[in-house]
């Protein structure tokens, strides 16, 4: 499975020592040279699974992406590109951008959901809350509470 990444997942998994979640459930992960960037300002030793892979097309954004962050736009340019099985955001723009061009997307917490399911993490509940607490992704109750509905948590 060919999985492409903006930063967030990434940052967020690194800052909460869950970055092996998306080796175990990916094997590597492919990332635009804005990314890698974003990245390597904040974590200086980036993970071995972590690929970076120029888009064919720097400085052209494809339609939809015009407003998003370098880092989207190029992951989402990417895994068009490639073409990837998954990109893989949180930020509702970018999936709203992706979808729209036929990118299949997920977000961090559909990784902690398959994590589940291949028995990487006994509770969503658990990782969710790492997650915010080290990671600092923010999350509204009522996407929590779905996530738990799905994991068979609530």
């Amino acid at each position: 499975m060919i999985t492409v990444s903006d930063t967030t997942a990434i940052t967020t998994l690194l800052k909460a020592g869950q970055e092996g979640l998306l080796r175990e459930l990916f094997g590597s992960v492919v990332v635009p040279q804005a990314v890698w960037d974003e990245l390597s300002v904040f974590h200086p030793c980036l993970p071995e699974f972590l690929f970076v892979q120029s888009i064919s097309a720097r400085g052209q954004r494809l339609p939809g992406t015009e407003l998003l962050g370098l880092g989207e736009a190029e992951a989402i340019q990417l895994a068009k590109e490639i073409p990837a099985d998954l990109l893989l955001t949180d930020d509702r723009k970018a999936r709203t951008a992706a979808s729209g061009l036929g990118i299949r997307c997920a977000g961090l917490l559909a990784v902690l959901l398959e994590a589940k399911t291949k028995g990487r993490v006994q509770s969503v509940r658990a990782a969710i809350e790492e997650i915010e607490k080290k990671g600092g992704l923010y999350l509204s109750n009522s996407v929590k509470n779905e996530a738990l509905k799905f994991a068979g948590e609530q």
